[in-house]
């Protein structure tokens, strides 16, 4: 089987990610379970190197960039007319593996992912931080997407994206985007939003804050004025804040609280949990910056944050308890799925059986 025959069957599956590791057959992801191709059988090495030089010839990108046997990569390609693919090009036991995560073309309407207007009222703040947190796969990109889209859609500015890879491509609507992809547009994300900075943004998007110079930078560029959305692997507010913090040296971070009480606008942390239909349907934890929760930052009181959320319901904030239930009394998902992802088991049980 060639590539282009499994990524057309990937799309015509549903997958959200595909999977080529020898001693496996093909293997997609389809609303969070694995659907083996058993019938092709299992995958080589030189099957595995081979789908993968494909997927370089495609992409038009030089496979030396894998050839040393502790190298990996990280691209996007996209294919006329069918979609657009995230590529992570592995070693794994001796022999190339890929895990490709396939992107539809178009951009996803948030009303039908389940994405609440709380979360999307993010996108008419006019300066400060956004963050959308959650594990890997949880649908940051997703909804960040959404986010972009809607400020593009509302208001005239200049939207600079910086992402590894880049995964949804905006055109220009009432926004000017420019749209940059690490290490192809730009050698890093710190180089990336400092060049930016340059560039008269009005609203930037950075990939990731994945260390203490990148987080620094983005709270600089955050109290300059523009809006800037990024994205942390962290689920709650009050981890996120704590990953911030400890970022940097002890000596460092009474000043970093002060900076991030005054640039953070929201906390949005998601996950994605099973629902009873066999799909997948987001579950939100929403913060918004009110002046009690900058005082609980600047104080080094995150342990409080849960408390701030649960009063600020009246201003649009929800606990991810709030979330699941929410989402079992309509019917989405089981009590045993809302107690397996809660972050209080014993409180939400209790609200559980008073909701029966």
């Amino acid at each position: 089987m060639e590539i282009m025959e499994i990524l057309k069957q990937a799309l015509e599956t549903g997958a959200s990610d595909l999977f080529l590791i020898a001693g496996l057959p093909v293997t997609f992801k389809v609303k969070g379970s694995q659907l083996r191709q058993e019938e092709q059988g299992r995958l080589m090495p030189d099957d595995t190197a081979r789908l993968i030089g494909q997927i370089y010839e495609m992409a038009g990108r030089d496979p030396e960039k894998i050839r040393r046997p502790d190298a990996d990569d990280d691209f996007s390609f996209a294919l006329s007319g069918l979609g657009r693919f995230r590529v992570n090009v592995l070693h794994q036991r001796g022999s190339l593996g890929a895990v490709i995560r396939v992107i539809q073309f178009g951009l996803p309407d948030p009303a039908r992912l389940g994405i609440p207007p709380q979360v999307m009222r993010t996108a008419e703040f006019k300066n400060g931080m956004v963050l959308v947190t959650g594990q890997a796969g949880s649908g940051k990109s997703t909804t960040l997407a959404c986010l972009i889209d809607s400020v593009n859609h509302d208001r005239e500015g200049h939207i600079i994206t910086m992402e590894d890879p880049v995964e949804y491509v905006h055109r220009h609507g009432r926004c000017i985007v420019t749209q940059r992809e690490i290490y192809t547009d730009s050698p890093s994300y710190i180089s990336a939003i400092r060049s930016a900075l340059r560039e008269s943004p009005d609203v930037l998007l950075l990939g990731e804050m994945r260390d203490k110079e990148t987080i620094e930078v983005a709270l600089t560029a955050a109290e300059t004025g523009q809006l800037l959305f990024s994205t942390l692997h962290t689920t709650g507010a009050a981890s996120t804040v704590d990953r911030i913090v400890d970022s940097f040296p002890g000596t460092q971070q009474a000043q970093v609280r002060i900076q991030l009480a005054m640039v953070l606008r929201a906390v949005v942390s998601q996950q994605l949990v099973p629902t009873l239909d066999g799909g997948l349907v987001p579950a939100f934890e929403i913060l918004f910056a009110n002046m009690a929760v900058r005082n609980l930052i600047r104080e080094a009181k995150t342990h409080q944050l849960d408390a701030a959320i649960q009063a600020g319901a009246a201003e649009g904030m929800r606990s991810m308890d709030d979330s699941l239930l929410e989402l079992f009394r309509a019917g989405r998902i089981s009590e045993d799925t809302a107690l397996t992802y809660c972050a209080h088991p014993e409180n939400l049980e209790r609200r559980l059986k008073a909701a029966r």
